[in-house]
């Protein structure tokens, strides 16, 4: 899957815009190429067949492989508390994966309800993990394009709601400090809040679907 691969295109520039301060465009772009290689990792583990990178493929390096390396170490932690939550989303949600403008709605209306209550680098954790479950679902059933969708919906959605807080914190590269000199038990408290959340507003978004279905 050719969206899959795309965060290499990306690599030198986003690498390039951590010593810097990074535009809004910028941060996007970020937030998309950290999606792709979180849904990679995810379809990988969960032995999704798919068309796999070519063996020359270059590899995002740097800083940028860093923090996709904690975000990806986050979600592990995450997943691991609750295995069942960030799996089979779209039966969770009960919608159709055949559908652009349904997935497209669900995955937003999901991602605005994790952060109705504020922003935390828990909650970041959590959408993606959300996305890369529903990513998973999608390949599984054979709607592969709809990882573009996803995609590009979670960009949308940093562009509206998360730009404005990552630029506050320096960027993405923040959260590097979630794993730095931190205790293990800390770390665990604020990803079960990010889970426990994540339980609440499945229901929610079910009840809030189930009419359009």
């Amino acid at each position: 899957m050719e969206v899959l691969r795309r965060s290499s295109v990306f690599a030198a520039e986003v690498m390039e815009v951590f010593d810097r301060s990074p535009t809004d465009k910028e941060l996007v772009s970020q937030a998309k190429a950290l999606c792709r290689d979180y849904i990679n990792s995810r379809l990988i583990r969960a032995g999704v067949s798919w068309s796999k990178p070519e063996h020359n493929t270059p590899v995002p390096g740097g800083k940028l492989a860093e923090v996709s390396t904690i975000l990806l170490r986050l979600g592990d932690e995450l997943e691991y508390i609750r295995p069942n939550v960030y799996r089979n989303i779209a039966r969770q949600l009960n919608i159709s994966l055949h559908s652009e403008t349904v997935v497209t709605d669900a995955f937003l209306a999901v991602a605005a309800q994790i952060f109705t209550a504020g922003i935390t680098w828990g909650k970041v954790v959590s959408l993606y993990a959300v996305a890369a479950g529903l990513a998973v679902d999608c390949v599984r059933h054979a709607q592969p394009a709809m990882v573009h969708t996803i995609v590009d919906c979670l960009g949308e959605f940093v562009r509206k709601t998360l730009v404005a807080w990552l630029k506050r914190r320096g960027g993405w590269a923040d959260i590097t400090k979630c794993v730095v000199n931190t205790d293990p038990s800390i770390r665990s408290h604020w990803l079960v809040a990010a889970v426990c959340s994540f339980g609440h507003f499945l229901k929610a978004i079910f009840f809030v679907l189930l009419p359009e279905r």
